[in-house]
């Protein structure tokens, strides 16, 4: 595995079923009264965030911490970019500090990619622009395998706003890769051309695309819905009327959820919009996993944090 995770493409079936172990692991440290390990204990992990983050910041941290590693948050509104310093530039000074990993989100697509060739250190993707946002993929995964006990030919809805989500994105490669069949069900305007192809002749097989819900989630074993990405629309024009009539038809509700199986799952990366892209009862009800997804997310991250500091030892 390389050292550092810019995107799931990096990784290949075989180690992302390693993290998955690895988190499942770490999991059960959640329910222990001392929720601490130590080998990574005198190690340092810096995040470095240029987006307002709450679940993906905080989990890093916990992950970091409950590793016993020293974890440092640097928030955009605080550093040396607001004086015109570059990434790049922020980047070096960091390692002049000597971190073991910093874990960046930026809202350029390719920033964590351009912070790797400025440090020494490993570098971690959590989220770049509409790019990807892998450990959300991971963290997805590993939820979907606990509730599931397996990916292998399950079929999964993905649902919302494709154009703009580096989740989405990061999902496909996930679970293409992991043998899931992949349906994306948006508005047209909301399906960039080709996005089951960014995986190549993998993703060809496994994802189709549909512009009805129905489609979308008929016999769906788990429904992962998206919310409208409007902070990176960039002045654009909007792709749909409004709202209302979003959720009107994409929207998921106890009537159109029952198209999906009986014992289908469903999914949000957060924050969910209640009432846009969901409604309230689906979100508060028993099918819903989105709490059992922040909690995948630290026991992830602290096996992608572990095995990009310590490799192989």
């Amino acid at each position: 595995m390389a050292r550092h995770l810019v995107s799931i493409a990096d990784l290949d079936a075989a180690a992302i079923v390693g993290l998955l172990d690895a988190g499942d692991r770490h999991r059960v440290l959640a329910d222990e009264p001392v929720k601490k390990l130590t080998s990574l204990r005198g190690r340092t992990v810096i995040n470095l965030f240029y987006e307002s983050s709450t679940r993906t910041r905080t989990s890093f941290e916990l992950a970091a911490k409950r590793l016993s590693a020293d974890a440092i948050n640097i928030a955009a509104a605080s550093s040396s970019t607001t004086k015109g310093e570059t990434l790049s530039d922020t980047g070096r000074n960091l390692m002049a500090m000597h971190p073991d990993a910093i874990v960046v989100r930026h809202s350029f697509g390719g920033a964590a990619a351009m912070l790797v060739k400025a440090v020494d250190c490993a570098v971690i993707n959590a989220g770049d622009g509409q790019h990807e946002h892998p450990t959300q993929a991971l963290l997805d995964a590993m939820t979907i395998r606990r509730h599931k006990g397996k990916l292998d030919g399950l079929e999964v809805a993905i649902v919302g706003d494709i154009a703009h989500s580096r989740v989405a994105r990061s999902n496909i490669l996930c679970l293409a890769k992991l043998g899931a069949r992949v349906r994306l069900c948006a508005p047209l305007t909301l399906l960039p051309r080709g996005i089951e192809l960014i995986g190549g002749d993998l993703t060809r097989e496994r994802v189709r695309v549909t512009t009805r819900l129905e489609e979308g989630l008929d016999g769906a074993d788990v429904v992962m819905m998206l919310r409208v990405q409007h902070e990176r629309a960039g002045g654009e024009a909007s792709r749909f009327p409004n709202t209302r009539e979003l959720s009107r038809t994409f929207g998921l509700s106890e009537r159109t959820l029952a198209y999906a199986k009986p014992d289908a799952i469903v999914m949000h990366p957060g924050p969910i919009n209640r009432g846009v892209e969901m409604s309230p009862q689906v979100a508060d009800s028993a099918r819903s996993v989105i709490l059992d997804q922040v909690s995948s997310g630290i026991a992830i991250r602290m096996a992608v944090l572990e095995h990009l500091i310590l490799g192989d030892a």
